[in-house]
């Protein structure tokens, strides 16, 4: 009797190609996160590059169902990163509100709600509760948040001067409407 000896069966050519476009995929989600690690959040003295927010139902700014920074030239912009899943958020929401309702009468202060990896119902559930009166819309595909690079949680808060320079940043929840008043007033000074 003659030992014969069958050929090995290799992994089939849908496998391999199955494997190797994971392994280029992934390779290409690690090298996506290395160039965007690199660069660096937005940083206090520049210009803020434009972006477009589009506004919820009922969030409106002067009628508009979305809102270009640009659009906001002249003014001061206080613009806050929220989720309706962030308990910090809720614990500064009453205080952002407090000190929009200071500001918005004399139109020299506008502020972006912008709502970060949320769904809408969450979102409106959200400002509902806690009385949010000031434009909001939703980050659609994380768009204005790439512009900050903001990746350190919500909430975080952009203040930008009147000819769309950076001038503040807020990492974390507000403690009171003083603070937030607090910057706002040091920018309105500056002119």
């Amino acid at each position: 009797m003659t030992d014969t000896i069958s050929p090995k069966k290799g992994v089939p050519v849908w496998a391999q190609v199955l494997i190797w476009g994971g392994l280029l995929g992934l390779l290409a989600l690690v090298a996506i996160g290395l160039v965007r690690a690199q660069r660096p959040m937005l940083i206090v003295g520049a210009q803020v590059p434009d972006f477009t927010l589009p506004l919820y139902e009922g969030y409106d700014y002067g009628g508009a169902e979305e809102i270009a920074l640009s659009d906001l030239r002249g003014r001061v912009v206080v613009v806050n990163f929220w989720a309706s899943w962030c308990k910090p958020c809720e614990g500064e929401a009453a205080d952002l509100e407090a000190a929009w309702r200071l500001y918005q009468p004399g139109g020299e202060v506008v502020f972006l709600g912008v709502d970060y990896v949320d769904t809408e119902p969450d979102a409106r559930s959200y400002l509902a509760k806690f009385d949010i009166t000031y434009p909001n819309g939703p980050d659609m595909g994380t768009e204005i948040s790439r512009i900050f690079n903001r990746n350190l949680g919500v909430p975080e808060t952009y203040f930008i001067d009147r000819s769309g320079i950076l001038r503040y940043i807020k990492i974390g929840p507000f403690v009171s409407p003083e603070e937030i008043q607090a910057v706002i007033e040091a920018i309105l000074l500056e002119g």
